[in-house]
């Protein structure tokens, strides 16, 4: 479970890190600008990002699935090898991912403008520029892919069905208290991410300036990294331990 932290934290990072300061620099600056080499690297980063992060977040419900309903299995299922080879198929998957719609998306011929109503390029946003006979298999690759994370979700929440009703067969109150509080918040993220995200990429475009669609980029591309390192992390006793000796630490230095 350490291990999928690991890759989370670095994947959530790089997520926050690939729209967030672009952003502030902006606003600070007064400016609204960013170079077609930026747009470039911005929209290949956020898809392979976003893509291997809900790729490993369906292999953390997984492996919470093995651990809580299979215990007798985790050592066969769950050892190095396959903890190492479900990781990098998580990193691959963002990889495909960040190669097949943005690829698709810049051999579109744009003839909209050179503006978007958003605070990070976004392929969307994108589309509204595009020529209206040009972005058809743009749209088909989005539903490909919204099909897909749907199938994910759906196996996501298969897993939480069975450690549910395994734990509701926990004789203790304090037990079953435990795993729902731990399980709870994951899918509440996970649903936070599937459903926004779908909304943004799948909903009709329009030429007109919504404010829907900026707090649907927001919920789908801020929030979840934001909140996976205090649901995944923070609630554990070691990462609380090691961070009241850290800021203890730091206390007693400046004193």
């Amino acid at each position: 479970m350490y291990f999928f932290l690991m890759n989370l934290s670095i994947l959530d990072v790089g997520s926050i890190s690939v729209t967030i300061p672009k952003s502030l620099a902006n606003s600070l600056m007064n400016t609204t600008s960013i170079s077609y080499a930026g747009c470039v690297t911005q929209i290949f980063s956020h898809f392979l990002f976003m893509g291997a992060d809900f790729s490993l977040l369906t292999i953390i419900a997984y492996s919470r699935y093995i651990f809580i309903c299979q215990p007798l299995h985790c050592e066969r299922v769950m050892n190095t090898g396959a903890c190492l080879q479900m990781a990098a198929s998580a990193w691959i998957s963002g990889i495909l991912n960040s190669a097949l719609h943005p690829g698709n998306t810049f051999v579109l011929t744009f003839c909209g403008g050179n503006r978007v109503h958003q605070f990070f390029y976004e392929i969307p946003q994108l589309l509204k520029l595009a020529c209206s006979d040009s972005y058809l298999s743009n749209i088909g690759a989005l539903t490909f892919s919204a099909c897909l994370v749907l199938i994910y979700f759906v196996f996501i929440i298969g897993c939480y069905v069975q450690i549910f009703t395994t734990v509701l067969r926990i004789p203790s109150e304090q037990g079953r208290h435990k795993a729902f509080s731990t399980c709870l918040p994951h899918l509440t993220v996970v649903s936070l991410f599937v459903f926004t995200g779908i909304f943004a990429y799948l909903k009709p475009t329009s030429s007109s300036i919504s404010a829907l669609d900026l707090v649907a980029a927001v919920l789908y591309s801020t929030v979840p990294p934001v909140l996976n390192p205090i649901v995944y992390s923070m609630r554990k006793k070691e990462i609380k331990a090691s961070l009241r000796r850290l800021t203890w630490w730091r206390l007693f230095a400046k004193n």
